[in-house]
Parts: structure tokens; sequence; C-alpha cells
């Protein structure tokens, strides 16, 4: 299961919408690590600057890993992160996520960085035997 919802927010979700504050509260206790994941990532762009941050480290454990493909494989959860960081993620494998500046419209879609870390040349290059079955 991706996510651990509680009694509560489920009988939420059945009468109506939940927010992005309630749903963002499940996916922070649903899945610490992506969640610490993205919050460092996106602290570090917006205190540092730059077209992007990323992650190059691999997740400690399977557990770690799981995690953070749950979360950005789920466009509920990934749009949540979105919004509640202000960033535009992108993600190659389990360890290289980035975080880009949210811009009006489509968050960090227009950037040349962004463009560039989605190509299909970056994710040739991102390859590793070591990572096949990571």
């Amino acid at each position: 299961m991706s996510l651990d919802v509680s009694a509560e927010l489920l009988a939420a979700a059945e009468v109506g919408e939940v927010t992005d504050e309630q749903f963002a509260e499940c996916i922070r206790t649903s899945l610490p690590y992506a969640w610490q994941l993205v919050s460092r990532l996106s602290t570090r762009l917006h205190v540092e600057g730059g077209p992007f941050a990323d992650n190059t480290a691999a997740p400690a454990s399977e557990d770690e890993c799981g995690q953070l493909l749950r979360a950005l494989a789920s466009d509920s959860v990934r749009g949540c992160l979105e919004r509640y960081f202000g960033v535009r993620l992108a993600f190659q494998n389990c360890h290289r996520v980035a975080v880009f500046p949210a811009a009006e419209g489509q968050p960090g879609m227009q950037s040349g960085a962004y463009l560039r870390f989605v190509s299909m040349r970056e994710q040739l290059l991102n390859q590793s035997p070591d990572l096949r079955d990571c």
C-alpha cells in the first residue's frame, strides 16, 4: 500500500474533496523518506537559488527506494508535493531526483535546465549497471 490513510481522512474523502493540507499530512506520515528528500531539496533550492537542486545519493534501503518510487509515480502525490513545496519535480531513477523553481502556469517546465534534465540524453547518461534493479 502506498499511503497509510487514517479512518478520518478516508471518511472525508468518501464525502467530498480533501484539502492539499490533509493530503500532504498523509504523504508526510506515510512516505517520510520521500517527504524529507523533497523538503530538503526544496529548501536548498529556495535558499541557495540556482536552476535546480538535485539528489544523487541512492536511498539507503529498499523501503526508502519504494517510498520515493511511490511518491513520484503517483500523479496526485507528486502534484501535492509540487504545490506544497512550490517546486516542479523531475525524476530519472531511484537516486536522481531534482526540484526546479515553480513558474506561473506549468511549474518549472519552461526552464532550459528542466528540459535538459528530463531529456532522453540525460536519462541515458544517468544509467549505470549498478542501478539496473534499484
